[in-house]
């Protein structure tokens, strides 16, 4: 076997081990691990995760999806606890502990001081007559068969199966809070899934220039006012209101149109009845309407007034695309 051919076929056998572990994981969610979601979910604290090694790298990971989806959790690694970081446990919080084994030297020390708090402990280890598991008061079973490392050694399939079952728990939570897309926002404002449920049109126009000409604007000054405001386009307005709208290809349509353009104003060359949108649009539904009409500039009203202009670009920048 080639090494192409021999990279490709460990990198299938891999993964497959994986799957069929996760897959294999629906069986164990059973009624101790439904108990476990309803303690934390009735608890007044925060939930604690703690673990060693590459469970420790885990516990982060599940510690960021709790945090994100609206259960407010903690990492603590399991070696600092006992020099110090045991003072992270406050009285209504839960802990977490993640091991593979549940015998390992950390969690063997470790256990019996949280066991002496008024804590609860909640395991996710694929041992269940570990030394972890006897001492906890949930138990969910990660077990898998094998690791997908050939010596069966090295914590991979393991660790995924740590993650997935921490995944499951921040789920069912999610649900039991009626955690929704609009919470997801307050939680992601920086990111762009964040940016796709709060960030509005208003935002974008305000910060953008706003060009606007009159109807009997002088078509050269229509085209400078274009330039000057960089946004493709200008509003033509009038009291306020915007009655059409002049873009860089209806001037490049009244170049080829006309040979004598110095008597021309906005009006000759402007398109009535331009698609707008209202300010307090959400930035994701007005890059619909864009894609819709196949345009790259909106114009912008707030209370039937010309607001602004924004373009697809805007929305590239920010991320909504």
């Amino acid at each position: 076997m080639n090494t192409k051919n021999a990279i490709i076929a460990n990198a299938i056998k891999a993964i497959d081990n994986e799957s069929n572990a996760i897959k294999n994981l629906a069986s164990f969610i059973d009624d101790e691990f439904a108990a476990a979601v309803s303690f934390i979910y009735k608890s007044k604290g925060r939930v604690i995760v703690t673990g060693v090694g590459k469970s420790a790298i885990i516990a982060n990971k599940i510690v960021a999806t709790l945090n994100s989806t609206g259960t407010p959790a903690v990492f603590m690694h399991a070696a600092d606890a006992i020099h110090g970081d045991l003072g992270t446990i406050l009285k209504d919080d839960v802990v977490i502990c993640i091991s593979k084994s549940g015998n390992t030297a950390e969690i063997k020390v470790l256990v019996p001081f949280i066991k002496e708090g008024p804590n609860k402990l909640i395991a996710i280890t694929a041992n269940k007559n570990s030394f972890l598991a006897q001492q906890s008061d949930f138990v969910i079973n990660a077990h898998v068969e094998k690791e997908a490392c050939p010596h069966n050694l090295a914590p991979t399939t393991s660790t995924t199966a740590q993650l997935v079952m921490g995944d499951a728990l921040a789920i069912c939570l999610l649900e039991l809070r009626g955690f929704s897309s609009q919470d997801f926002a307050k939680y992601h404002p920086g990111g762009a899934l964040g940016k796709k449920l709060y960030l509005r049109v208003k935002d974008i126009a305000m910060v953008n220039l706003k060009p606007q000409v009159s109807v009997d604007t002088d078509v050269r000054d229509v085209i400078v006012e274009i330039s000057e405001k960089l946004m493709g386009v200008t509003a033509v307005v009038e009291n306020e209101k915007i009655i059409g709208i002049v873009t860089d290809g209806d001037i490049r349509r009244m170049l080829s149109k006309y040979d004598n353009i110095g008597k021309l104003t906005a009006q000759d060359i402007m398109s009535e009845n331009p698609k707008t949108v209202g300010c307090d649009v959400l930035a994701v539904d007005a890059l619909d309407i864009m894609e819709k009409y196949g345009i790259s500039q909106l114009l912008v009203e707030k209370e039937n007034k010309y607001f602004g202009v924004i373009h697809l670009h805007d929305l590239i920048k920010e991320g909504i695309i």
